[in-house]
């Protein structure tokens, strides 16, 4: 069908594209971007030049738009109405307010999935997803992806020129609501994406090992999603789901970026991550490398470890982002909706939780959402103006942080500064670890890895969060908690940097199975063994109320495992005292002719960890950059010649010359 526009206005159609290397550069000006997701169509029109001038008076230069909107933008099949958001562009612009703008396809309209129910996804049960939240679209949908670049090209063609513009928005966290789909479109699509990976049925059946329990295919059409089945189904068919089901996600947020790269070569290109919390369905390791720059929604976690899930969150997007700036899209100013109990923040925490993701790297800092919205699903999720309006506590803190991130403009543009220690992160591993049919049920990757964070920061020690397969040139000493699936050429990594005289520690459950999901033979952990100078002939994990004592006065739960010391060379810096394992090894540390190799048996938490941790980091050579009485108290971290002092505690700190508060953030320059 042809497109029908109704309300052209002038000013908005492509003309010409403007050079830019990153978001924001148009004119020059190095500076801290800061604004919000606006969503004007949700008011009045007269709320909008409120909305401007309010804006101004916070310090915003950025916004989101059209994140929801596709229902508006094309009220009916091939007819766009673009007038309203024409007169957003132009409102923003004249007030000098850059534009992030979405594709607007995260949610199909309504006459598209009543015409096209097709495209809804389908759970593993077998049931559809229906329209009435959002979504609400299969990733492998043919449908879908023709109506979703129509409209992105449409979007492009109209506003790629328009002096706002300053960054395409692809989608909106993708796979938040959709990561899996069993649908039978999901299921063509698994194959084609098997028969790339795998080439013959031949080397399917020996990745899946169908020889077990009589699965052996001899068809390609016998392959399907693990869709709900009588018993645990084939565990490689449930690791090459999550791979390809991240794969299709990632092919659509390619599909829509190749039409905007084609039509807005000039503009740069991002999606919203979500690294934050338990959402671990998105290789963001993999997609990095897919947009031209990273950018990163985040919510606080609730619970002891808040502000270290934050901060360990900021820390990984950096990662993922090579050290380089990167753009936070989302958080909130307050409450969000969608927690069990959605708790206001403190004051001063709505800057100290922007102020740490700053730290770790973002020149830019967003909400959701500008206005808090008065009807719908998320009316109570906070805003930068509430319920109340401008006069209200919340406003005037977010305008003191605009003034601040203004005075914070020489920061742009510097990445961070490396530090000497390093966790590893692993999105396989993740998967692969928590899957069913395991030792133990209660294994939660992505919190031993917080906890090992926990403990750096305890002792004062900076650590960079990495993707696993970061380069580690400049690292002294590597933690790789739970990296539990093992290449053999992820082995041989591992087993170069410590002998070029790096510190690697591993952890239980580590170098177990290939990229297969096959058990390394030959005892645990595999690949690793030699390195570590250990091995393993059976797990030996805890009841829920087991706990295990070490002879450096930690406790152990969860895990432990009875261990054989290989050589002479190695060390048992803690043994058990407790339990079936008492007496043998729980901590060992292996010298190689490099460097060495720890392993750590059982889960000790933040407190037991910091106790081993603080050996492993003397052997390194690693000390705390901070003075003896900030350590634990007060976390650093450092982008150039800026350093970053956030307070950990709730009371205030003397730092020698200044009061750092209570959840205060200090920035010095050196």
């Amino acid at each position: 069908m042809a497109a029908k526009i109704r309300d052209v206005r002038h000013g908005t159609g492509v003309q010409g594209q403007v050079s830019q290397s990153r978001w924001l550069r148009r004119t020059g000006a190095a500076r801290l971007e800061f604004g919000a997701d606006y969503n004007p169509e949700q008011w009045p029109r007269e709320v909008w030049d409120d909305d401007a001038r309010a804006m101004r008076t916070a310090g915003v230069t950025i916004v989101t738009l059209g994140v929801f909107s596709w229902a508006l933008l094309e009220p009916a099949e091939g007819e766009y109405d673009f007038g309203w958001l024409d007169d957003a562009m132009d409102l923003m612009h004249v007030n000098g307010i850059a534009v992030d703008l979405a594709t607007a396809t995260a949610s199909p309209p309504p006459w598209l999935t009543t015409k096209h129910p097709e495209i809804l996804p389908v759970t593993a049960d077998g049931v559809t997803l229906w329209p009435g939240g959002r979504q609400q679209w299969r990733p492998t949908s043919a449908v879908f992806r023709t109506h979703a670049l129509r409209l992105t090209r449409a979007m492009a063609e109209r506003y790629g020129g328009h002096p706002a513009l300053v960054a395409w928005h692809v989608s909106n966290e993708l796979g938040c609501h959709n990561i899996y789909d069993y649908s039978d479109d999901a299921a063509a699509a698994f194959r084609l994406w098997l028969r790339e990976r795998y080439a013959t049925l031949d080397a399917l059946n020996a990745a899946w090992a169908t020889a077990f329990w009589s699965q052996h295919l001899s068809a390609w059409e016998q392959v399907l999603p693990p869709r709900t089945a009588a018993s645990f189904p084939n565990p490689t068919q449930q690791l090459d789901f999550k791979r390809f089901s991240s794969d299709a996600l990632k092919d659509h947020l390619r599909a829509e970026r190749a039409v905007l790269r084609e039509v807005t070569p000039d503009v740069p290109v991002t999606t919203n991550f979500m690294v934050m919390g338990e959402t671990k369905g998105m290789n963001y390791a993999d997609w990095a490398a897919e947009v031209d720059f990273v950018s990163n929604d985040h919510y606080v976690q609730p619970g002891p470890q808040g502000r270290d899930e934050l901060s360990f969150s900021a820390n990984l997007t950096g990662g993922l982002a090579g050290g380089r700036p990167w753009f936070l899209m989302e958080h909130s100013t307050s409450a969000v909706n969608w927690q069990p109990v959605n708790v206001a923040k403190r004051p001063g925490e709505l800057a100290r939780d922007s102020m740490t993701h700053v730290a770790y790297g973002a020149d830019a800092v967003c909400y959701f959402q500008w206005r808090q919205s008065a009807a719908g699903a998320e009316k109570y999720h906070s805003g930068m103006i509430p319920h109340a309006g401008e006069d209200s506590t919340l406003f005037r803190a977010v305008a003191d942080l605009g003034k601040r991130l203004g005075d914070l403009a020489p920061l742009a543009g510097t990445p961070r500064t490396p530090a000497r220690a390093a966790i590893l992160f692993d999105w396989e591993s993740w998967w692969a670890a928590e899957a069913d049919s395991h030792p133990t049920d209660r294994l939660r990757y992505r919190q031993e890895a917080l906890d090992w964070y926990t403990a750096f920061l305890d002792l004062g020690v900076r650590a960079d969060v990495l993707p696993v397969a970061a380069p580690l040139d400049g690292y002294d000493l590597v933690v790789a908690p739970i990296l539990h699936v093992v290449p053999a050429s992820l082995a041989s990594r591992l087993t170069a940097f410590v002998q070029a005289g790096g510190h690697l520690v591993a952890t239980y459950f580590s170098g177990v199975v290939d990229e297969n999901d096959h058990v390394w033979l030959g005892g645990y952990p595999g690949p690793l063994r030699d390195l570590l100078g250990i091995r393993i002939e059976e797990f030996a994990p805890l009841l829920d109320d087991e706990r295990v004592t070490l002879d450096n006065g930690s406790t152990g739960t969860l895990w432990t495992d009875r261990i054989d010391v290989s050589t002479e060379d190695v060390e048992v810096l803690a043994r058990y005292t407790t339990g079936d394992q008492a007496g043998r090894p729980a901590v060992t540390w292996n010298p190689t002719a490099g460097g060495a190799a720890g392993y750590v048996s059982t889960r000790l938490g933040p407190q037991g960890l910091a106790t081993v941790l603080g050996e492993f980091l003397s052997r390194a050579g690693i000390e705390s950059e901070l003075p003896p009485d900030q350590r634990g108290k007060v976390e650093l971290a450092i982008r150039g010649d800026f350093h970053f002092l956030i307070n950990r505690t709730d009371e205030p700190i003397d730092l020698g010359g200044y009061l750092l508060a209570a959840d205060g953030v200090v920035v010095v320059r050196e």
